[in-house]
């Protein structure tokens, strides 16, 4: 007899197809939850990156405001800031203006950008006249400081201290930007 030496066939760890599950088992029960969950996850993790997005674009319009040589802002220096910052729509809503008036197409052209923008003053406003419109910290010198060295990174951010600013100047609180709660100076 003369044996011959094949190789054997590699049995399939994962050939093996897998069992349907049952739609109302718990298995599948647990397997929905966890793709719920995750959807979760990424949709907060997403809304969270948009708002540190928009406060990093807010603070690099403010460290782009600021005076090199002057080493100290006072409480009216820091209002009048957020003025001029209140203010940064208007030559944009000035060009959306024109291009209406120029009537060669019916309807309103950039109608939903000229909305957003509306609305985003609006609320910006109601904040600086109300409790006051977050602004980074530039009266003290110590937070003014760490706000030039920053070099944009929104990892950063927890770094710079916010102060609220408000249209009556005599409100300001300051807080970090992770934290919900103020803090007095």
């Amino acid at each position: 007899p003369v044996f011959s030496l094949q190789p054997k066939a590699a049995k399939g760890k994962g050939q093996a197809e897998k069992k349907a599950i049952h739609p109302f088992s718990r298995k599948a029960a647990y397997l929905a939850s966890a793709a719920i969950k995750q959807q979760r996850k990424e949709k907060l993790k997403g809304e969270k990156a948009q708002r540190l997005s928009l406060i990093g674009e807010k603070l690099l319009w403010f460290q782009s405001q600021l005076d090199p040589d002057k080493s100290e802002y006072t409480k009216q220096d820091a209002c009048n800031i957020t003025e001029r910052y209140l203010h940064r729509f208007d030559r944009e809503l000035e060009q959306i203006e024109l291009a209406n008036s120029i009537k060669e197409r019916q309807g309103r052209q950039h109608g939903s950008r000229e909305a957003i923008i509306k609305q985003t003053m609006e609320r910006e406003r109601a904040q600086y006249e109300g409790n006051g419109f977050e602004v980074p910290d530039i009266i003290n010198s110590k937070h003014l400081k760490i706000f030039r060295e920053w070099t944009g990174d929104l990892k950063k951010l927890p770094n710079i201290k916010m102060r609220k600013v408000s249209a009556k100047g005599s409100d300001s609180s300051v807080s970090a930007v992770s934290q919900d709660t103020d803090t007095e100076l």
